[in-house]
């Protein structure tokens, strides 16, 4: 039987520092009332003129080809995941695979802060059918593209950054070994960017009303998250026989340090097997799973039994069973 591995990780994050100090001279906040409410100090900002979310994937997947040893011509697939397009067309994945002189096929997946690990399970049911044997799936946000600044509430939780994986096939038992996923159409309205798509195309009237920003209901959001994060986790181990002592790490989404915790407690995981980043990158949507994973590469070791589980727009929520062999 053929698996499907993840056998590298890079990622990348931007020079420029935004941090709490800062960010409350830009708007009626604090350091104390964003550590408080959400654990975050301080978060990565693009400040390059002309560049999105490409840029950042660009540098996440050179760096993965260059510590994985991997051709560009070698890769069959790269899909992008990404809220945060350089264009509404062509795909941002098109211009990654461009930029990195890759000649396979290329795609975007927009699944907001799920979206990592929908491209994940993508990719490794690719591997795992013969199609491909080497697929790299990027997240790319620049989430200061979207954030109000003049938004106490949302402002303070997003950074930009990128990171991407590498998925070749294995006989082993080891990689990505189950996925569970979910949508529910019930929170639209309650994360997301009202103007700029079809439905509410963008005017002089929308930028003025701060309808090209993203939205945020965070009371609505928080519950939504820590339930189904929670009810996914708890799903993905009873499916594969796991207990909450024998997992070895929770990876989750790193929305806010407060759902994280509520999560980790709720399914009985003690404090030391959940892995958190967020303090120095915020809430990087799609690439904070991948991006806490390499951050954490030296912790990590072959055979550990990982959760991953996320939660964004949509409502899309879900988790995944990974078996690391890195």
């Amino acid at each position: 039987m053929i698996n499907a591995r993840i056998s590298g990780v890079a990622s990348y994050l931007p020079d420029d520092i935004l941090d709490n100090e800062m960010l409350s001279k830009m708007v009626d906040t604090n350091d104390e009332w964003i550590t408080t409410r959400v654990g975050i100090k301080e978060r990565r900002i693009l400040n390059k003129p002309g560049e999105g979310s490409s840029y950042l994937g660009e540098q996440a997947v050179k760096r993965l080809l260059e510590s994985t040893g991997t051709k560009p011509e070698d890769v069959d697939l790269l899909i992008c995941a990404t809220s945060n397009p350089d264009y509404r067309f062509p795909s941002t994945g098109s211009v990654i695979s461009y930029r990195c002189g890759l000649s396979g096929y290329a795609y975007d997946i927009q699944a907001a802060c799920a979206g990592f690990l929908v491209a994940l399970q993508d990719a490794a049911a690719y591997v795992r059918s013969g199609i491909y044997k080497k697929v790299v799936v990027v997240a790319a946000e620049k989430m200061s593209s979207m954030v109000n600044y003049q938004d106490r509430s949302t402002c303070a939780l997003f950074g930009d950054g990128a990171a991407a994986m590498l998925v070749e096939p294995t006989e082993k038992e080891v990689g990505i070994i189950d996925g569970v996923f979910h949508v529910d159409g019930v929170g639209r309205d309650h994360l997301l960017m009202p103007a700029g798509g079809s439905v509410l195309p963008t005017t002089v009237e929308t930028v003025r009303a701060g309808q090209n920003f993203l939205f945020q209901d965070g009371r609505t959001v928080y519950k939504h998250a820590v339930t189904d994060m929670l009810e996914s986790t708890l799903d993905i181990a009873k499916r594969n026989n796991l207990t909450m002592e024998s997992i070895d790490y929770l990876i989750p989404h790193q929305a806010n340090l407060r759902i994280i915790e509520a999560v980790a407690s709720r399914a009985g995981i003690d404090h030391d097997k959940v892995l958190v980043n967020i303090e120095k990158v915020g809430n990087t949507s799609a690439a904070s799973i991948p991006l806490c994973i390499d951050q954490y590469r030296d912790t990590l070791k072959p055979g550990d039994r990982l959760i991953l589980t996320a939660f964004g727009a949509g409502f899309t929520w879900g988790a995944m069973y990974v078996i690391w062999d890195l």
